[in-house]
């Protein structure tokens, strides 16, 4: 996609789509939002978005669907089994991901479950770029372990490294023949490394991946959740591809593993999933399990009506100008908070901006959780609700030691085609008032600590009245304003 410039010299991303359907947003006073938040354990994830002003919490589901996929979803064909539906769906997974088998389940970690369920077993190490948290879960739930094996240069916040994503060679090899290619199942690469920032990987990363799983006999395992935006950015930033289209990248990365999933709600922006692979034993092995946790081989799990959405959302992954959005909205965000300080991981990658809370809030101990009392002092002071990607977002071992993460962010995920460069500004200047104010943000602690998936269903407090005296600061600078 060319560069559009403004005869101003202004840079600015211009949205390539106009608005015809509005949803409306409520901006609620700051003493509604501090009740909000101890109503829900100052989890952004307990909070009704009848509080929520900009919802940033993720971009799973939340994108903004094509007019396209909004009429085909009239035409659904509602059969339990053999549906025409189904089959226009089969056909765009072998066009745009080529891939010959589909088996459909009703979102990502779905088929995380069953990819778990037929492959991992007690003492099995997977390797992998790095961890998702409903990857992990699945995994360590059947006994197995990952290990997470990244670069050092991925965990450097403020860098110019282009594929912070890329899966460490040399680390991958000592692990497969320290545990045996036996204990291997396969290796999983996920694009782009969502807790890291977002970060995607090379294609020549990829390659190199996949001859060492040849070599080891091994299987290959991409998360295609965010494939189609680590395929733009391959395009921006390795040069074999800077005059590549988005067709052509992403048969490439699809072609060079030997399953394929995804989160439809990232990747096609509607809901649903999927499993795709070519190789005919590995379809039957993995077929048994959609009957007995998702539903029929024809429909996974999802309404039909998603299933048409979906079709339609894939060939769309094809189309540069859809695709980029999100991504050049968050490189502005990014590079705009930049100037004014806030640190930010950079360079600006895919899913949101990434904001730094282990330097925002280096006062705070990270047992005491500083991306998520970011997440919820910046609510407080904005109505905007972001997510904690951090030592929160882990879980505690078996013998109840909790790991310190290597990141602590406060992701503002901006799904495709959704916020306006207004919005964004008024983020910007929020986020700008806080930092300078980010001495009066205290730490959290649970009052309520489920053992898996905490960040999802947690309840906090804070360790002192910090809300209390952070409002009152934010009222003294904004009067009467939202």
């Amino acid at each position: 996609m060319q560069e559009i410039k403004f005869y101003s010299g202004e840079n600015i991303p211009l949205e390539l789509h106009k608005v015809r359907i509005v949803q409306k947003l409520n901006l609620v006073p700051v003493e509604r939002r501090m009740e909000a938040l101890y109503e829900g354990g100052f989890n952004t994830f307990k909070l009704s978005t009848r509080d929520v002003f900009l919802d940033m919490l993720t971009d799973s589901g939340t994108n903004a669907m094509s007019d396209n996929q909004v009429s085909a979803m009239l035409r659904a064909d509602d059969a339990y089994a053999g549906s025409q539906s189904f089959e226009r769906l089969q056909k765009a997974v072998e066009d745009v991901l080529d891939k010959k088998y589909l088996l459909p389940v009703h979102q990502g970690r779905a088929a995380e479950n069953i990819l778990s369920e037929a492959y991992v077993q007690k003492g099995s190490i997977i390797p992998m770029n790095y961890h998702f948290t409903t990857a992990m879960a699945h995994i360590t739930l059947r006994g197995g372990q990952i290990a997470e094996l990244l670069y050092d240069e991925a965990y450097v916040i403020n860098s110019d490294h282009p594929f912070k994503g890329n899966m460490n060679l040399e680390k991958l090899e000592e692990v497969i023949q320290s545990y045996g290619p036996e204990n291997v199942p396969f290796i999983r690469m996920e694009a782009s490394t969502n807790l890291i920032g977002g970060q995607p990987f090379s294609m020549q990363n990829l390659r190199d991946v996949r001859a060492i799983a040849d070599k080891y006999g091994l299987l290959l395992v991409l998360d295609a959740s965010l494939m189609g935006e680590n395929a733009y950015l391959i395009i921006q930033r390795e040069e074999e591809f800077k005059n590549s289209d988005m067709a052509t990248v992403v048969k490439l990365m699809t072609g060079l593993s030997d399953i394929c999933y995804f989160s439809a709600r990232k990747l096609s922006c509607s809901r649903g999933g999927g499993i795709c692979t070519n190789n005919t034993d590995v379809y039957k092995k993995l077929q048994v399990f959609v009957p007995l946790y998702e539903g029929f081989l024809t429909y996974g799990g999802m309404s039909i009506r998603e299933v048409e959405a979906m079709a339609v959302g894939l060939y769309e992954v094809w189309d540069e100008t859809i695709v980029s959005q999100s991504p050049i909205f968050i490189k502005y965000l990014v590079d705009s908070l930049d100037a004014k300080g806030v640190p930010m991981v950079k360079p600006a990658g895919v899913l949101g901006a990434h904001v730094d809370a282990m330097q925002i809030c280096s006062h705070i101990p990270q047992n005491q959780y500083p991306a998520g009392a970011l997440a919820a002092a910046f609510f407080l002071i904005s109505g905007v609700r972001g997510m904690e990607r951090g030592t929160l977002s882990n879980q505690r071992d078996e013998n109840g030691v909790e790991p310190l993460a290597n990141m602590e962010l406060l992701r503002l995920a901006v799904p495709r085609r959704v916020f306006t460069l207004s919005q964004l500004k008024y983020v910007e200047d929020r986020m700008a008032w806080l930092y300078q104010n980010r001495h009066l943000i205290g730490g959290l602690r649970f009052i309520e600590e489920p053992p898996v998936l905490r960040f999802f269903m947690g309840k906090l407090e804070p360790t002192s009245d910090w809300p209390q005296k952070l409002m009152a600061k934010f009222k003294e600078d904004f009067g009467d304003s939202l």
